[in-house]
């Protein structure tokens, strides 16, 4: 299974009254739907790479660009969303 370390998180709530129980709670929920965004395969299904005149969804070039601290220029990762 897919593990990833602890991370921080900075979470908003509206109501004061939220237990210790219930918060730690609602950080768990949080945690196992960011795992499965960060799994590759989402990932990639989530983007595509536009350079300059084209736009791929291959799997291979979308986490070789992600992997990278900078993109080349006129790459450009687009979520779907």
């Amino acid at each position: 299974m897919y593990h990833h370390p602890q991370r921080d998180l900075l979470v908003l709530v509206r109501q004061g009254s939220m237990s210790r129980q219930a918060m730690n709670n609602e950080l768990t929920q949080l945690s196992a739907i960011l795992r499965l965004t960060e799994l590759p395969h989402n990932f990639c299904t989530a983007h595509e790479l536009v350079s300059r005149n084209r736009i791929t969804a291959n799997f291979n070039k979308i986490l070789k660009a992600a992997s990278q601290i900078e993109l080349k220029a006129f790459h450009f990762l687009i979520n779907k969303n």
